[in-house]
C-alpha cells in the first residue's frame, strides 16, 4: 500500500529542503561523529614575530580610533567566529604612555595577563589594578572597564576573552560608558589587598559572585608560591607543576567559563603525552621549549603563544637542563565540566 502516492523520493529531499526540513538518516555522521571533530587546528603565534606589528600600529593607529589596539590570534580553522580554540579568545593588546583606552563594558568575562612594561592599570567597576608582567588581571562580565598608562614605554597584555562561547548562545550585549574613563570609587588594588592571602577570607563582604573577587593575581604571589613548593613536589607528570588561580569563595576556578593556571616545567621535563576535552590556550611567560600536538611539534620561547584543540593529544618537554620553563594556560574546562562533557586520558 503506497501512503502517500504523490511524494517521490527522488524529489522529496529538494521539497523538504524548501520547508526547512532535514533528513536526519542522511546527517548522522556529522551530527553524532565518533570523536570530537577537529574545528580548531593546533598552532603557534611567535610574539617576536608579531611584536613589530604591535609597535607599527601603535604609531600609525590612535588609541581613539581603535578604542582597543589588539592583534586577534585567530585559529586557522575557526576564522569565521575569530575564535582562538573552541569557546576561547587570545589577543595581544598596546597602548602608549597617556594613552587612555575607552571604558565599556559586554556580556563576555575577560582577563589580562600582562606581558610587558609598566606604569598602566584598569579601572574595573571603580577599583584602579594596576599593571605588572605575570600579572593576571581579572574584568567578570558586565564590569565596567577602561586601562590608563602613565608610565613609560609601551604596554602589552594578552587578552583573554570567552565571546566566542557567548556569541555561540546569542547572549551577547555591549555598551560603551558614559565617559572616556571611570572614577575611582574605592581604593587602588583593594581586591586583591583584601583576597590575596592565602585561604583567610574577608568576614564582612557578605556578596559570593561566580566570579572570583580578586582584580589581580600578582606575579610575585605566584613566583612565591613557586619558590615555596620548590623541589618538595614532583608536581603533575603531564603538566609539571601545575598551579590553579582559584575564586576564594568557591575554591574553584576564577570564571565559570574560563580556567586559568600557570605551571612550572623544571629542567629537563619530558611530560608525558595526554588529551582531554578542554580546549585550551598557552602562554610562555619564561624559559624555551616544546609541545607535541597530535605529533605536530611546536618550538617556542618567552611571549609565545599557542593552543591545544579539545582532544588533542599534547606532551610538553623542556630540552634545557639548567632553566625552568613557565607556561600560562587557560581553558574551557568549567563549561565543559559543568555539562558533563569533560573527558581525559593519558595515550
Amino acid at each position: 500500500m503506497t501512503l502517500t502516492p504523490d511524494i517521490r523520493t527522488e524529489t522529496a529531499y529538494d521539497e523538504m529542503e524548501a520547508l526547512s526540513v532535514g533528513a536526519l538518516w542522511r546527517h548522522l555522521d556529522n551530527l553524532f561523529p565518533g570523536e570530537p571533530p577537529a574545528r580548531a587546528v593546533p598552532f603557534h603565534w611567535s610574539y617576536r614575530a608579531l611584536r613589530p606589528y604591535m609597535m607599527h600600529f601603535a604609531d600609525a593607529l590612535s588609541i581613539e580610533d581603535a578604542q582597543r589596539r589588539v592583534l586577534m590570534l585567530v585559529n586557522p580553522g575557526m576564522r569565521d567566529t575569530s575564535a582562538t580554540v573552541t569557546g576561547l579568545y587570545a589577543g595581544i593588546q598596546i597602548i602608549l604612555p597617556g594613552e587612555q583606552a575607552q571604558a565599556h563594558r559586554h556580556s563576555a568575562n575577560a582577563f589580562r595577563y600582562i606581558i610587558e612594561g609598566s606604569g598602566a592599570y584598569t579601572t574595573v567597576s571603580g577599583e584602579r589594578v594596576h599593571m605588572n608582567p605575570g600579572d593576571l588581571l581579572l574584568t567578570p562580565g558586565w564590569h565596567w572597564h577602561d586601562h590608563y598608562h602613565e608610565g613609560e614605554g609601551p604596554m602589552t597584555w594578552l587578552d583573554g576573552l570567552d565571546f566566542p562561547l557567548v556569541n555561540s548562545l546569542d547572549t551577547a550585549f555591549f555598551e560603551l560608558y558614559s565617559d572616556a574613563a571611570q572614577k575611582a570609587s574605592v581604593p587602588d588594588d583593594l581586591s586583591s589587598l583584601q583576597f590575596i592571602h592565602g585561604r583567610l577570607n574577608p568576614t564582612w563582604i557578605g556578596e559570593r559572585t561566580d566570579a572570583s573577587p580578586i582584580g589581580n593575581y600578582p606575579w610575585a604571589e605566584t613566583e612565591r608560591a613557586f619558590s615555596a613548593i620548590a623541589e618538595h613536589a614532583s608536581g603533575s607528570e603531564v603538566d609539571g607543576i601545575s598551579l590553579e588561580y582559584t575564586n576564594p569563595w568557591t575554591g574553584g576556578p576564577v570564571m565559570p567559563t574560563m580556567s586559568c593556571r600557570v605551571q612550572r616545567l623544571v629542567p629537563g621535563f619530558h611530560g608525558v603525552p595526554r588529551r582531554h576535552t578542554a580546549a585550551t590556550i598557552l602562554h610562555v611567560v619564561r624559559g624555551e621549549g616544546r609541545t607535541v600536538v597530535n605529533d605536530q611539534e611546536f618550538a617556542w620561547g618567552e611571549k609565545d603563544v599557542l593552543v591545544v584543540p579539545s582532544w588533542a593529544s599534547y606532551r610538553h618537554v623542556n630540552d634545557s637542563m639548567t632553566d625552568d620553563a613557565v607556561l600560562f594556560a587557560y581553558s574551557n574546562e568549567p563549561v565543559v565540566k559543568a555539562l558533563g562533557l569533560y573527558r581525559d586520558e593519558l595515550v
